[in-house]
């Protein structure tokens, strides 16, 4: 028997059809066809893009629009974003079970509402982003300008956008909020989820790997560093967990280092304490607490083929725990 055969011949096409299409009369999830119209990914993208025009107008423009007058400018980017995002929230609502028989009269409603409430919630939004971009301008050296942390930096990128998906997230918005959130995780590489609640000044550095679960409550200027987990102690009870607090409080005034996982909805970081890179913590730390890993022993095998084993005490100072 040939490894390989024309599949142009002797109605092998035909067969293959016939065969992929008695696969989707098997009743699984992924077999059903009468499946309401999808949310359009690009026109949320489009949507996130318009937000920080929004967010920041000197930063961020549309040549497309044209005009002397700056205020008529960006209203014609507000009305736009409010018109394309009820609409993609007209979509979604009927993911709710509340909304599954509603009529597209009511639908058309309550999605108009929930945008207008999104809205005026903007400036709230502003607010807050305004004290992450001071909080990350204060806690790098390496940065030269605000101007760089607004155009350049992942982590005040992934903040602004779970900024905006939270508060979607808040009305109680399906899908939407997580695809904005993913949207910032494909780009950056910091995946918070849009239920997470985080206060103001908050800071990630650098941001690769950085993980923030769905129930996590994280206070005031609090500072992140990449590889970083707020995560579940565990989920092995799955669909059973939905709803309840599986993630840590991280109060204010906390520094978490590079490599740090805290894990459990029951862990509460007390306020000004400092996490150290590679911890790993699954009960409360009390305020004003400083935790390190233990010192690692160096193996160096030497040239002429002799072992040394080192271990160097960690000098304690504000810097020992993240050095970049």
């Amino acid at each position: 028997m040939e490894l390989y055969q024309d599949i142009s011949k002797n109605n092998e096409i035909q067969t293959v059809v016939q065969q992929i299409l008695a696969d989707y009369k098997k009743g699984r999830e992924i077999d059903k066809m009468d499946v309401f119209h999808q949310p359009d990914q690009d026109k949320i993208e489009d949507i996130i893009r318009k937000m920080f025009r929004i967010l920041f107008p000197g930063y961020y423009r549309d040549r497309a629009y044209k005009g002397f007058n700056e205020d008529n400018r960006l209203s014609v980017v507000i009305e736009d974003v409010m018109y394309n995002l009820q609409k993609q929230i007209a979509i979604v609502l009927r993911y709710n079970k509340k909304y599954e028989k509603a009529g597209d009269e009511v639908i058309t409603s309550i999605a108009g509402c929930i945008t207008n409430t999104f809205a005026r919630r903007i400036p709230t939004i502003r607010e807050y982003v305004e004290t992450d971009l001071e909080a990350t301008f204060e806690g790098d050296p390496a940065a030269s300008s605000m101007d760089e942390i607004i155009l350049c930096y992942p982590g005040l990128y992934a903040t602004v956008l779970n900024r905006i998906a939270h508060e979607l997230f808040l009305l109680e918005v399906p899908l939407i909020p997580r695809i904005i959130t993913e949207y910032a995780h494909n780009k950056t590489g910091i995946d918070i989820h849009p239920g997470a609640t985080i206060g103001k000044y908050f800071m990630i550095d650098h941001g690769t790997g950085v993980v923030v679960g769905s129930t996590t409550i994280i206070g005031e200027h609090v500072k992140v560093y990449q590889g970083v987990t707020l995560g579940a102690l565990s989920t092995r009870l799955g669909q059973q967990l939905h709803g309840k607090k599986r993630h840590p409080t991280i109060e204010d005034y906390v520094t978490i280092y590079s490599g740090a996982s805290i894990l459990g909805g029951e862990t509460v970081i007390g306020r000004n304490s400092v996490i150290g890179s590679n911890a790993f913590i699954t009960r409360s730390v009390a305020e004003n607490s400083r935790v390190s890993i233990k010192n690692q022993e160096m193996h160096i095998k030497h040239s002429d083929g002799e072992d040394t084993f080192e271990e160097k005490p960690m000098e304690e100072d504000q810097t020992w725990f993240y050095i970049i």
